[in-house]
């Protein structure tokens, strides 16, 4: 997935994002015995540039249910350091076979195969170690494990990648894509928004409001991500344009052409925004990252 810097950001994101980038910089400066080239290529992948929207999610929702974000970073951060995993090992030779990833070459690519599996799995590790440590409340803590656990899991992440890998070149529908960004891009959306409202100790009925955003979100952030695929040029998105239609992967705009592609998007990030309305004016912010989503295939 296309994940570059847009000049579009709005300076509170960049202000989130400023914040998660130093801990996730500290979170990597280890003082224990990590092997030097382990280090680095984990690094390498955490640390590229991009907006850090999942994180910024936990720390937006955080604020969206009345808390402060800064008691959040330690999920936020752990989120990102999942989504860089998942990055570093789908784009493996024997998963997605990428070379560009956020305008650089690939973890496998910069070090070796070998390396980059191991930095995933490192990262992931680290994830965990995070909130354990970190967060100020061990019931809070082992909530958000939980949360995180089953979202990085066999039945959504993992297997969202699975079914992405087994659909290619298949004669499917835009429900069964659907279905399997639900497992990708959507749960790693929902899981962030979930852990911002977990630590801000807000009511169920936030929670799912915030749930349900991010599973509107997550979709539209697909669909955007395939249309800039389409659209987009080599500079723009890092990536050679059309690879994952040539490659026989599910697209939107495959199934269902630009403009309908382009209409869907909007309408989920409209029905986004509608979902979190009862969270008052401190939800402005999440209304404003997810016009900022749809704007990215502009």
């Amino acid at each position: 997935m296309h994940d570059i810097v847009s000049d579009a950001i709005s300076p509170q994101l960049e202000q989130l994002r400023a914040e998660v980038d130093v801990s996730l910089d500290r979170y990597t400066e280890f003082s224990d015995d990590c092997p030097e080239k382990l280090r680095l290529a984990m690094r390498y992948s955490l640390l590229a540039p991009g907006k850090r929207l999942r994180p910024c999610l936990v720390l937006l929702a955080s604020e969206a249910c009345g808390q402060h974000h800064a008691p959040a970073l330690p999920a936020a951060c752990a989120v990102e350091m999942v989504h860089a995993y998942s990055l570093i090992h789908d784009d493996l030779p024997a998963m997605d076979d990428d070379d560009i990833r956020r305008g650089q070459p690939t973890c496998h690519k910069q070090f070796d195969e070998a390396t980059a599996i191991l930095a995933g799995d490192a990262l992931l590790a680290l994830a965990f170690q995070v909130i354990a440590q970190d967060l100020p409340s061990p019931i809070t803590a082992v909530r958000c494990l939980h949360e995180l656990a089953l979202t990085a899991g066999a039945c959504s992440l993992v297997g969202g990648q699975m079914a992405d890998l087994t659909a290619e070149f298949s004669n499917l529908d835009a429900e069964d894509l659907a279905a399997i960004h639900r497992r990708k891009t959507g749960a790693m959306f929902r899981v962030s928004l979930r852990l911002g409202g977990i630590i801000a100790e807000a009511p169920a009925e936030h929670i799912d409001a915030l749930d349900t955003y991010g599973e509107k979100l997550g979709l539209a952030f697909q669909i955007t991500d395939d249309l800039l695929d389409v659209d987009g040029d080599e500079a723009a998105v890092g990536k050679r344009v059309g690879k994952d239609a040539d490659q026989g992967k599910l697209t939107y705009p495959g199934l269902l052409g630009v403009a309908e592609s382009r209409k869907r998007a909007a309408t989920l990030v409209g029905e986004a925004c509608d979902v979190i309305g009862n969270l008052g004016e401190s939800a402005t912010p999440l209304n404003h990252l997810a016009r900022f989503v749809l704007a990215r295939n502009q």
